[in-house]
């Protein structure tokens, strides 16, 4: 109670009603746009998709484990590398397939080992890069179908702007013309995060790349015999 008065209620209702009329705002303007705001909408959806899933996948941790290189020279040290363990350690991340498919072939000598290690790696960085030349696709394409869809707008307008015989008011073209304008607003929407999680997830890429060529070089001068078994070990 206030004043001598009772506090008024909360209204659930209010908060409904402002909802809907932000989702019924929001509809005009995707109206607003054009035919053209459907592949711009389903472009948003694909490059919301991919990033999500990519971003999921390229975690460090999934991709190159801590101390499993250590994991597998503990292997090798207590003669326990067998084929079950080569078949763990492919299954254990795209790392292991590329230690695996090394050490699978390290009896071969350094040469095979290293040409199969760079075939699992191509392998591996052949799944790591999915998904990211559509996200580059999306990221060049939709501030284009943007300025397409304005363009085709404003090639409406003035042309029932010259059928209406140079009637139409300045206040009913300027309308058009901003109605127009909201699909590049649209496609700039969809282009800008695009191009730049394009980029990021490009540069996590490279980075864990150059990781696994360390980790893979590491394995094979160890196997080799080209490099102290202590380094390994501190890394376990």
């Amino acid at each position: 109670m206030l004043w001598g008065r009772p506090a008024l209620a909360p209204d659930p209702y209010g908060k409904v009603a402002h909802f809907f009329e932000g989702a019924f705002t929001v509809w005009e303007l995707v109206k607003s746009g054009g035919w053209m705001m459907l592949p711009i909408i389903l472009s948003s959806i694909a490059a919301l998709g991919i990033i999500a899933e990519r971003l999921w996948t390229l975690r460090a941790s999934r991709v190159t484990p801590d101390h499993l290189l250590g994991q597998v020279w503990g292997w090798i040290k207590n003669k326990q590398l067998d084929k079950a363990k080569l078949k763990e350690l492919r299954a254990n991340s795209p790392l292991g397939e590329i230690l695996a498919a090394g050490l699978a072939n390290s009896k071969h000598g350094r040469e095979i080992m290293k040409e199969c290690i760079e075939e699992a790696a191509a392998r591996v960085i052949h799944e790591l890069e999915r998904y990211i030349n559509a996200l580059g696709t999306i990221a060049a394409m939709a501030p284009l179908l943007g300025l397409l869809g304005t363009v085709l707008g404003m090639i409406d307008i003035f042309s029932s702007f010259m059928g209406s015989g140079m009637t139409t008011n300045a206040a009913v073209l300027a309308g058009g013309i901003s109605k127009a304008l909201i699909t590049t607003a649209a496609g700039l929407m969809v282009g800008i995060p695009s191009v730049f999680f394009h980029r990021f997830l490009q540069r996590r890429i490279d980075e864990l790349v150059v990781g696994m060529e360390q980790e893979a070089i590491k394995l094979v001068e160890v196997v080799q015999g080209d490099r102290d078994v202590d380094l390994v070990e501190g890394n376990a």
